[in-house]
């Protein structure tokens, strides 16, 4: 009985030894300062692309035509088409866009369409500078269409006419 209990204060000894100084509750730990102890950085999915539909400048977001008469057009072939973080809307044809990459000169698009019940994948790049968007339908042979920004549909809100007093 003897030895088990003198093992047992072994055990206990040996064990106290390791042990560090847990901080009570009311008192937080300090911080890590260790190298390598930092998180290491946000990593995306793969298969994602550099920019996800939402996120950066969407300078390619509105309604643009071929030709500025066609922004008035509601239906036909001559109307304008609706560009999105998310979608790419246009004669007989919906499109999302399943991702987006920032690139030099724009963005290059996946475009997931549907067409007149057909079902394809596109490319395109989309270079906006101010009212004129280009598009660069990458499997088209890099055929090239120049829009015009339609104007908002929302009207400017009214300004106050100052009277003579």
């Amino acid at each position: 009985m003897t030895r088990k209990l003198s093992i047992a204060a072994l055990l206990i000894l040996l064990s106290a030894c390791n042990r560090e100084a847990v901080n009570p509750p009311t008192e937080p730990a300090d911080p890590v300062t260790e190298a390598g102890s930092e998180a290491p950085p946000p990593t995306q999915p793969p298969g994602v692309g550099g920019l996800m539909p939402g996120a950066g400048p969407a300078t390619f977001v509105g309604r643009w035509a071929a030709q500025p008469s066609w922004c008035a057009n509601t239906t036909g072939a001559e109307q304008a088409i609706t560009i999105s973080t998310t979608r790419f809307e246009g004669y007989e044809n919906s499109c999302a866009i399943t991702s987006l990459d920032q690139v030099a000169d724009g963005y290059e698009a996946t475009l997931a369409c549907q067409a007149e019940g057909v079902s394809n994948r596109e490319r395109v790049r989309m270079s906006a500078v101010g009212d004129a968007l280009r598009l660069t339908w990458i499997n088209r042979e890099g055929a090239v269409v120049q829009l015009v920004r339609c104007p908002s549909a929302t009207p400017e809100p009214a300004t106050e006419e100052k009277r003579p007093s």
